[in-house]
């Protein structure tokens, strides 16, 4: 996901446009940062983002250190976002 190649509406608009680029959840436009920080579907997972709060500007602290990677492979285990899917 860090490098935009990933089953979500940014991907999709730019390599796939046949493909609904909107979230599930309503918004036109589903986004890494969205999926990752908004979206009401990913709610119950972001709980491994919490020892991140103070540093979580956008999905920087995420993809940026160990502990936000750890933290980021966490939630797309549990959640199976930026699967086809987009379940566990």
């Amino acid at each position: 996901c860090r490098l935009g190649h990933a089953f979500m509406g940014e991907y999709y608009q730019r390599h796939v446009p046949s493909e609904d680029v909107a979230c599930p959840c309503g918004k036109h436009l589903q986004t890494r940062d969205h999926i990752l920080l908004d979206c009401e579907r990913y709610d119950e997972h972001r709980h491994h983002f919490a020892a991140l709060r103070p540093d979580l500007n956008g999905t920087h602290a995420l993809l940026s250190t160990r502990k936000g990677i750890s933290a980021l492979a966490k939630f797309i285990q549990s959640s199976g976002a930026f699967t086809k899917a987009g379940e566990p």
